[in-house]
C-alpha cells in the first residue's frame, strides 16, 4: 500500500514555488510508478488493483522500462512538465536503484525535491543520504502485528536493517484494526520517534475505492477517535508531522477530485511512463469523501486561510490555474495538465499489454 504523496511539510517557499509554476502552465508536483515489479502482495495496495489504471490495463502488465531508457524517460516527463517536486513511488522503486542512483543526484542539479517511497525490502543506498533535496519515506503499516503479515518479506526485522545509518521519514497509513487497542497509536508513533534514522512521521487513513467494503476502512466514527488521538500525540511526540487542520480534512476530506487542491496540481504516470493515472495518484475511482491522502490532507486545511481581504488560498491556487492553462495555449507544443480540466479521465493504450506477470 505505497503512498504516493511527497512532504506533506508546507512551508511559504514551496508554495510560492507551486504558485509560480502553476501561472507558468507546469505542474507543481509530478508522480511516477518507476517500476511495476514489487516483491510484496499488500492487501489493499491501489496500485494492483483492476481498475487502477481505468480498466483496460493493469499496473503489472505494463511494458516498464530501464536502464537508460527509464533515465531519460523520467528526464523527458520533467522537462514536459517542469515540476517543483517530483515523487517516484512503484511497485517497488529500489528494484530500479542503479537507474535512481543516476536520476536522483540530477533532478537535485536542477533544483528538484524528490520523494523515493520505499517498503525497504532492499537496503537503501546510503550515498542517497548526501543528495540535497532528496528525501526517502519508508512505508511501515503498523506495528509488527499488522505490518509483518501485511508487508512481508519487509518485515520490521528487515526494514530497520535496511534503514540503519540513514535518515528517513516513515509513512503510516492507518486501517481500521489499529483502532481496535487504545494504546496502539502511542506505541507505533513513540516506536518510531525514538528510532535515531527517522527524521519524521507522516500519516495518511486508508482510502477505498467506490463502493469497497473491506476490513481496512474507517467509519466516521473512527476518523474522529483517530483525529483527536492524533493531535493529542503531536503535542508529545514532535517528530508526528499531524496539525489540526489536517486531523479535520481527514474528518472532513474534499468532496471530490474538483475539490482538491493536491488532484488540481499534480500529474501522475505509471510504469511505462505514458499511461496517466487518473483522476489523482489512487487511479481508478477513488471515494473522495474517505480519502485519507495527506497531502490532499495537508492543501485541503489551508485553502480557507485569507492571504488579503477576502481572497483564500483556494481562489488563488484556482486563478493561477486559469492563468496557467492560458499561458498554455499560447505556448506552441505546450503540455496541458489533466487535472485543469474537467472531463474522463484519459484510459490507459490498450496496445500496452505485452508483458505477463
Amino acid at each position: 500500500m505505497f503512498s504516493t504523496v511527497p512532504n506533506p511539510s508546507l512551508t511559504p517557499r514551496k508554495l510560492l514555488a507551486a504558485w509560480w509554476s502553476i501561472l507558468s502552465g507546469s505542474v507543481p508536483m509530478l508522480s511516477i510508478e518507476i517500476t511495476r515489479e514489487c516483491p510484496l502482495t499488500c492487501p489493499g495496495c491501489y496500485a494492483y488493483g483492476e481498475t487502477h489504471l481505468g480498466g483496460e490495463v493493469t499496473l503489472r502488465e505494463l511494458h516498464d522500462l530501464r536502464g537508460d531508457a527509464l533515465v531519460e524517460g523520467v528526464f523527458e516527463l520533467v522537462r514536459k512538465h517542469k515540476p517543483i517536486h517530483v515523487s517516484l513511488v512503484g511497485g517497488e522503486p529500489l528494484i530500479r536503484h542503479r537507474e535512481l542512483s543516476r536520476i536522483l543526484p540530477a533532478l537535485s542539479d536542477l533544483g528538484v525535491f524528490t520523494l523515493v517511497v520505499t517498503s525497504a525490502v532492499i537496503p537503501i543506498p546510503v550515498e542517497w543520504m548526501k543528495i540535497p533535496r532528496l528525501r526517502v519515506a519508508v512505508s511501515v503499516d503498523g506495528l509488527p502485528e499488522h505490518h509483518d503479515i501485511r508487508r512481508k518479506p519487509a518485515t520490521y526485522e528487515r526494514i530497520l536493517k535496511n534503514m540503519e545509518g540513514r535518515e528517513v521519514n516513515v509513512h503510516w497509513v492507518i486501517t481500521r484494526p489499529m483502532l481496535a487497542r487504545p494504546a496502539y497509536f502511542e506505541e507505533y508513533v513513540s516506536f518510531w520517534s525514538a528510532r535515531p534514522e527517522v527524521k519524521s512521521i507522516w500519516v495518511s487513513v486508508y482510502t477505498p475505492q467506490l463502493g469497497e467494503q473491506s476490513p481496512e476502512m474507517l467509519t466516521f466514527e473512527d476518523r474522529e477517535v483517530m483525529a483527536r488521538g492524533l493531535v493529542s500525540l503531536k503535542q508529545r511526540y514532535p517528530k508526528l508531522l499531524v496539525t489540526e487542520g489536517m486531523a479535520r480534512a481527514f474528518v472532513h476530506p474534499p468532496s471530490n477530485p474538483e475539490d482538491c487542491l493536491f488532484s488540481k496540481m499534480s500529474a501522475n504516470y505509471s510504469a511505462d511512463l505514458e499511461s496517466r493515472v487518473e483522476p489523482c495518484v489512487f487511479g481508478g475511482a477513488p471515494d473522495c469523501s474517505q480519502c485519507g491522502c495527506a497531502i490532499s490532507s495537508a492543501l485541503h486545511s489551508i485553502r480557507t486561510i485569507k492571504l488579503a481581504g477576502p481572497v483564500k488560498i483556494d481562489h488563488f491556487v484556482r486563478g493561477s490555474i486559469g492563468v496557467g492553462l492560458l499561458a498554455n495555449r499560447l505556448r506552441s507544443h505546450s503540455i496541458r495538465p489533466s487535472r485543469w480540466h474537467s472531463g474522463a479521465p484519459k484510459k490507459s493504450r490498450p496496445d500496452l499489454v505485452q508483458i505477463q506477470p
